[in-house]
């Protein structure tokens, strides 16, 4: 017992709400900042919306084929997206809004050369763009380093290692590779250290489509999937922060939250194995169980060559393959009958409700290998506008993935661990301090990170849309030959 709290740091993760910010209190923790409250009050039509851009950009690739949605504007600020981060790039340091982002590898941020950029948004910030030459850190990446690397063309006049993604919605996206210095605080003992790396991202300066709109943009994109071009991966190879990461997102009207670079310790964090070799998080979801009993699907809905599920943090609802989607709600239907009574609200399963949730709804169980997610009625279900009206907020998937987003992902632990290559969660109230792992002589150690580091880096969160970038990564060795 003595040496599992030798490893814990008992630190207060103070969870800042979504205006007031105390912003004399020195932490590394940053707030969450919702466009519209996590309990997801409103129209699904509206919250579907936001979802069907964002998938048309993530399953685009994810498999052999490109899925296109059927797109629906609308102004409403509902479909906008979910956490953004402030990140601070070059010398002297500047300040930038991204939005965290689980399917995208790199980070990425507008150039002052983007003429087609928004330059306004609807969000209660100001957009920033980066300019290389006015950072004395600043280098570019040459195409020498990055043609094999990066599967990029370089322009022969600029010598500049490039990057083009066009996503299905008909948005897009142009820029170049820079290097250039992070800045972050660490913990180290009971200390924050002010902090600083050199990494690789993207000058965007080119954008495309929808993401030229002023509604809820940001100056880019913070990515955590695996890739080595991804933050976590770059620092972690160099032993700056261990390779795992940590978020708890909470569900109540203000939202809230936290990210920690590093693993956020609960006894109750069960763990599931990552699905190989994946871009995204995939797990092996076997089974899904309502009030105990497992549903007639066909298990190769979730695990066959161009299916999978993934965890999504940035995806507003869930979504289920057909297969799935179909006895799902008639088991939710069935358990709850006859205290209410069902009906159908824009194509959603919905029903009047005037006592508690957990009287008359089941707990689902989503069976994975390993590990069980267990669900209570309000991670499955959605309030809408009116006194008493609930609908079950798992969707129809398209393109025959299974994701699991914000909606089920809110008021738990959820553990990105990339060395050990599993996903860990547990219920967990959101607003209370939390335990965070650090990595000393006697723990062990995890692939690409120092054991002697102890430092853990704990990162800022508030809320935005922007898709996903997708590049294609160069190995650890070519990205340490350029920044040493």
């Amino acid at each position: 017992m003595q040496g599992l709290k030798a490893r814990i740091l008992a630190s207060v993760a103070v969870l800042l709400s979504l205006v007031y910010c105390d912003l004399t209190t020195p932490s590394t923790f940053l707030s969450f900042e919702r466009v519209y409250p996590p309990s997801h009050h409103g129209q699904i039509e509206q919250l579907r919306a936001r979802d069907r851009v964002r998938h048309a950009r993530l399953l685009q690739n994810l498999a052999g084929s490109v899925v296109d949605f059927p797109l629906h504007g609308t102004s409403d600020l509902n479909v906008a997206g979910l956490y953004y981060t402030k990140v601070k790039l070059g010398s002297p340091p500047k300040e930038f809004n991204v939005q965290i982002d689980t399917g995208s590898e790199s980070l990425w941020v507008t150039c002052n050369s983007c003429s087609d950029c928004p330059r306004s948004t609807s969000l209660p910030i100001q957009l920033s763009s980066y300019d290389s030459n006015s950072s004395s850190t600043a280098r570019l990446i040459p195409c020498s380093m990055c043609t094999s690397a990066f599967q990029a063309k370089c322009s022969p006049q600029t010598n500049q290692c490039s990057y083009t993604t066009q996503y299905a919605d008909g948005s897009g996206i142009f820029g170049h590779y820079v290097s250039d210095t992070l800045h972050f605080d660490r913990i180290q003992g009971q200390s924050y250290i002010d902090s600083s790396a050199s990494i690789i991202f993207g000058c965007t300066t080119y954008e495309l489509g929808g993401l030229t709109s002023s509604l809820s943009t940001l100056d880019g994109i913070f990515g955590f999937s695996q890739g080595p071009l991804s933050v976590i991966s770059q620092l972690s190879s160099r032993g700056l922060t261990p390779k795992v990461f940590s978020h708890c997102l909470k569900g109540d009207e203000k939202g809230g939250g936290i990210l920690a670079l590093g693993e956020i310790l609960e006894p109750s964090i069960v763990y599931s194995p990552l699905v190989p070799p994946r871009h995204n998080y995939y797990l092996n979801l076997q089974s899904i169980a309502v009030n105990g009993k497992i549903l007639p699907i066909d298990p190769t809905a979730f695990t066959s060559h161009d299916r999978g599920t993934i965890i999504e943090s940035v995806t507003t609802l869930a979504y289920l393959v057909e297969e799935a989607y179909v006895p799902f709600i008639r088991a939710i239907t069935s358990a709850v009958s006859p205290s209410l009574t069902p009906f159908i609200l824009d194509e959603n399963q919905c029903y009047h409700v005037t006592t508690s949730l957990a009287e008359v709804f089941p707990a689902v169980s989503l069976n994975f290998a390993g590990a069980s997610m267990v669900l209570k009625p309000e991670e499955y279900l959605t309030r809408q506008e009116g006194i008493g009206v609930w609908c079950i907020g798992f969707q129809k998937a398209q393109g025959g993935v299974t994701i699991l987003g914000d909606l089920v992902l809110k008021d738990k632990i959820i553990v990105y661990d990339l060395a050990l290559q599993r996903i860990g969660w547990g219920n967990y109230d959101c607003s209370s301090p939390v335990n965070v792992s650090i990595p000393s002589s006697n723990t062990r150690q995890r692939s690409g990170s120092r054991s002697s580091s102890g430092d853990v880096l704990l990162s800022v969160l508030t809320t935005g849309f922007f898709g996903d970038v997708y590049v294609v990564g160069m190995t650890c060795s070519q990205i340490s030959r350029i920044l040493s």
